[in-house]
């Protein structure tokens, strides 16, 4: 509720130092066991929470590639006649994308790493060939906090959902090892 992703962490740490009662915030709640009301202050902790996402080595060192990388790499790894398709397409989902200009830190933060790439593809090629900028889009919307579950009750509708289903009958007739097959892939896992 008060989070929200900053495009500079250290222009927000000296706003939340010049002027902390402006960026502090107050949670009130009631513990739901003894309801007696309580209060907490959140301060860099508004900006620092989704900041994870962009550089998790605050949080841990043994996690180290930020989310715009991962994003990046994941496009990468397609065919590449997709991968223009798929910048101008990042669409979130999540609850933790919810943030307050999340999309927009991220579609910054992808961009530089595209561009990045393009620059250093033409300078190896000593800037014979000029190639066209790859338009990277992050696409938010209201609903994207619940799309997971949109998703699922879509899929849920089809006719081809049942087929592959396991009923109570079959798994109490089978086991558990029937969760390792699956109807629509026709594999074992």
């Amino acid at each position: 509720m008060y989070c929200y992703t900053c495009s500079d962490i250290v222009k927000e740490f000296n706003k939340h130092d010049k002027e902390p009662a402006k960026y502090i915030k107050q949670w009130r709640g009631i513990k739901s066991k003894t309801g007696a009301p309580y209060t907490c202050d959140v301060g860099y902790e508004r900006f620092l929470g989704p900041e994870v996402f962009f550089n998790p080595e605050i949080y841990s060192s043994e996690f180290a590639t930020p989310l715009p990388d991962v994003t990046d790499k994941c496009i990468q790894s397609a065919p590449i006649d997709t991968r223009r398709a798929l910048y101008k397409n990042i669409v979130l989902s999540g609850g933790s994308t919810m943030f307050k200009d999340f999309h927009r830190r991220l579609q910054r933060d992808v961009k530089k790493i595209v561009d990045a790439r393009v620059l250093a593809s033409e300078s190896r090629l000593g800037g014979e060939i000029k190639a066209q900028p790859v338009e990277v889009t992050v696409v938010c919307h209201p609903i994207q906090r619940f799309a997971v579950w949109f998703g699922g009750s879509v899929l849920a509708l089809t006719p081809d959902f049942f087929a592959a289903c396991h009923t109570k009958a079959e798994y109490e007739e089978y086991g558990a090892s029937i969760c390792r097959k699956n109807p629509v892939f026709k594999g074992m896992y």
